[in-house]
Formats: C-alpha cells, structure tokens, sequence
C-alpha cells in the first residue's frame, strides 16, 4: 500500500510536523518522517516546547550548563528553542532549496505575553531572526488586533511569518490584506518579493470543541426527542465548514487581479495551514481532520499520533471543496438557535492565546525550578 502521506503531494497539499523534541532529534525519527512520510517542513509553539523540554532528559545538560553560565530564565529558554529550531532547519534545508522557497520552513513563535503588544511583537520578531539565522524560519505571530500591524510590519521588512491562532472568516480577510499591502509596499520601495514566505494558520478541531460544548447544552435544555436530534446532527460539522468557506477565500483573494499582479513580480501565495488537526472527540474518526480539507495550496500541521493515523488508514481525496452549501446553511442554523459565530471565533482566540500563555509560564518554571536546585547542590557541597 501507497503511503497515504505521500499521496496528499499529489492534491497540492505539504504536510508538516507539529512538533519539535530534541530527542526526536536525536534519535533519527524526526529524518525518518522527511524521508518516508514526505512531511516538508515544522511548526512549535509553548505548548510544543513546554511539553518537549519538562518530559525526558534531552535538554538536561544544556539547561545546567546554562544555569551554571549565569543565565536569567527567559535567556536559558532562547537558547534552547533556537538550538532545537537551528538544528530542523539544517534538515529541512534541502527540502527549502528543492522547492524553491515553497517548504521546507521552521516556525518559531514569538512571545504569547506579546499578543497584544505590537511595537514588541516587531523587536521579537527582528531578535529571533538574528539568533536563528537561517533563510528557512518562520516566525509565528498571533492574528490579534494588535497582531496584525505587527504582520504586516515584519513581512514589508523581509520575514517569513507564520500567523498563527485565526479562527474567523474575517480575521483571515484581514490576514490576507497585510500579507497583501506589504507586498505591495516592498515592491513600491523597490525590495525582491519573490523570497518572501507566509502561511495563514487557520485552526480547526478546537472549533468543534466549542460549538459541540454549546449544542451539548441546549441537547440538555430541551426535552423534544425532534429538537435533540436535529441539534446532536449539528455536531462534529462546523470545524471542516469553517475551514472550506475560508478555503473559497484564499481561492477568490489570491485569484483576483490585484494578486495576478504581485504574482508577476514573483510573489507567493499565503497558503492556508490546517492547525489543531488532531481529532479531540473519539466519537470522530481519527482522521477527521486531516481527510476533509485536502486541496491544492495548503498545508496540514499534524502532531505525531495523526500522521501515524493518517499513515496507517488515512483515505486521500480532493475534499476542500465538499458541501459548500451546507457549510453555508450550518452556520445560518448555528446563527438561529443562538451560537454566535463571532463569539464563537472571538472566543476561541481568547483562550487561544491564553493557553500559550500558560503553556510558556509553565516552562519559564520548570526552568527556574531546575536554576534553584541547582543552586541549592552547590551551596550544599
């Protein structure tokens, strides 16, 4: 059997690893997923870190020797993200050059106490490309309000950026003008366009959380056999629904004129990345996720356990552009039994950030707990 993995380059779509573990690193696994599953490229975010740094002992040596070097917290944290995202975009160089610039990316996301702060989004950003200082990082920026000049700022100066935590239709809308308007300024200041690489990380699986959570609710509200039903059918559809209706957005925006133009000069479409992939609910199909939006120009971010999945049974067709019209008629029905889909996305990005926010402190912790134990063996010898 074909890997289904390899088959999805066939439908226009790059799979990428969302994940970065040292150990990984180490032991081979992450080169054998370039090798043999064709991923073309990674995201992390704190979570990713949190998780990759506080299991196992990989990073143990590192940290101690930066702790003894007298570093503060967030300086240990630097030095060992941009280490990890140093060594896969080594790897992934290759994949970078072969492409011409299309994969092969590494994303590192800037501070989550950045969300709201534009001017030190921007310094972030400029930081982390010198530390890192390869032509195959991206940098992650969440699409809050204060996010967005900060998007359009960094990529009119030259960087990836990778825009990370959108949920809405009309935060996408708004993504694709700054990608776009800063195209434009390069080009009016006389700046090369065609190195120029972005995604739009449109996430997925966590709006089914919601809005099932929601429909869970009035199921428990309503005592009309008929009424339950009709809303328990509702459930598991508005993550996909929202993905293709976003998906009939980047085919108008990047096939209108004003991109013909800029695609002239050698820019890039700003593919749609499929984040939060991995299917929550196991009442769905494992798959779920990963199935349903395959098409030409995006990306699909899967954690471990969905490309081993998708690996194993995943079932490969042109799906992005299924049901549109049921898409549409979901969220009018959404709309009228009262599950607001501003509120929904205004919601999501709320706890969005917040999770990364929580994920990062947890680590700058994990790391102080580890500096104080240090301290505390040395004054005891």
């Amino acid at each position: 059997m074909a890997n289904p993995l390899l088959q999805l380059k066939d439908y226009g779509q790059s799979v990428w690893y969302d994940n970065i573990d040292r150990a990984q690193l180490e032991s081979g696994e992450f080169k054998r997923l370039l090798e043999e599953d064709g991923i073309t490229g990674v995201t992390a975010n704190p979570t990713i870190f949190d998780k990759a740094i506080s299991s196992g002992h990989a990073y143990d040596a590192q940290i101690e020797e930066l702790i003894r070097e007298g570093k503060e917290v967030e300086e240990i944290y630097d030095a060992l993200v941009v280490r990890d995202v140093q060594t896969v975009a080594d790897l992934l160089r290759p994949i970078y050059e072969r492409s011409a610039g299309v994969d092969g990316y590494v994303s590192l996301e800037v501070s989550p106490d950045l969300a709201h702060d534009t001017e030190g989004t921007l310094a972030a950003v400029r930081r982390y490309w010198q530390l890192v200082n390869r032509p195959n990082l991206m940098i992650k920026i969440p699409a809050t309000p204060e996010g967005l000049p900060a998007i359009q700022q960094a990529l009119t100066e030259g960087y990836n950026i990778n825009i990370t935590l959108i949920f809405s239709i009309q935060t996408y809308r708004e993504v694709t003008e700054a990608y776009l308007t800063a195209l434009e300024n390069r080009n009016a200041e006389g700046q090369d366009i065609s190195s120029i690489a972005s995604v739009a990380s449109f996430f997925v699986s966590r709006v089914d959380t919601l809005v099932d959570k929601l429909l869970e609710e009035k199921i428990k509200a309503s005592n009309d056999p008929d009424e339950q039903a009709r809303l328990r059918s509702l459930e598991g559809k508005a993550a996909i629904a929202n993905a293709r209706l976003v998906y009939q957005e980047f085919k108008r925006i990047f096939g209108s004129p004003r991109f013909a133009a800029l695609r002239q000069l050698g820019a890039h479409v700003q593919r749609p990345l499929w984040a939060s992939t991995s299917t929550k609910n196991p009442a769905y199909r494992d798959v779920l996720y990963a199935e349903e939006l395959i098409g030409p120009d995006t990306v699909d971010t899967m954690p471990y356990e969905t490309i081993e999945k998708f690996r194993d049974h995943g079932r490969v067709r042109y799906s992005i552009e299924d049901d549109l019209d049921g898409a549409r008629a979901l969220f009018k029905e959404l709309e009228q039994l009262g599950i607001s889909y501003e509120a929904v996305t205004q919601q999501l990005l709320d706890e969005g950030v917040q999770k990364f926010a929580d994920s990062y402190h947890q680590l700058l912790n994990s790391i102080r707990a580890r500096q104080q134990a240090l301290k505390e063996r040395q004054v005891s010898r």
